[in-house]
């Protein structure tokens, strides 16, 4: 096994990882990583939905992970398995999004993950253009957890929030 900070790569199985619950499953508020609201959804989220702490992806964000499984409370500390990650666009940016639980993800529910970012990248790409942001946003589909963790990189001293506004 080799160990990363907040990140584990077990010889016998997807990388573990430590996950902080931004928003609760069936949340209505969207909140970025520094905990302020980024917008109110008029649809909730299926999912617990938040970031690896000590991690940036590709937009200098925390590293999003999407935890599959019951409702877990916000600001909840768990450790899960990522199994996939999703990619998405948002203003031209290329935004990785873990695909994490405790037991592995049926078809089913892959397929419900899937449409879930497809809808939200549709649903953030007009949020953009409300708010002026100009880039494609999209969905850009499945990719494995080991790429989305190459590509992130480690943060280097006090978190102070995202590098672009969100």
């Amino acid at each position: 096994m080799t160990l990363t900070p907040g990140i584990l790569h077990p010889a016998d199985g997807p990388p573990l990882v430590w996950v902080t619950v931004e928003i609760p499953r069936w949340g209505f508020l969207k909140r970025g990583s520094s905990g302020r609201i980024d917008f109110v959804s008029p649809l909730p989220c299926p999912y617990n939905y938040g970031s690896v702490p000590g991690w940036l992806g590709l937009e200098g964000d925390l590293l999003d992970a999407l935890v599959l499984g019951p409702r877990l409370p916000r600001g909840a500390l768990v450790q899960v398995r990522a199994y996939g990650a999703v990619g998405l666009a948002d203003r031209g940016l290329y935004d990785d999004k873990l695909i994490c639980g405790l037991v592995p993800p049926t078809p089913a529910e892959l397929e419900r993950v899937l449409a879930f970012f497809r809808l939200y990248g549709r649903c953030k790409g007009l949020l953009n253009r409300l708010r002026r942001r100009p880039g494609r946003t999209a969905c850009e589909g499945w990719g494995t957890a080991e790429a989305a963790i190459a590509r992130a990189r480690p943060l280097v001293g006090p978190w102070r929030g995202p590098e672009v506004p969100f």
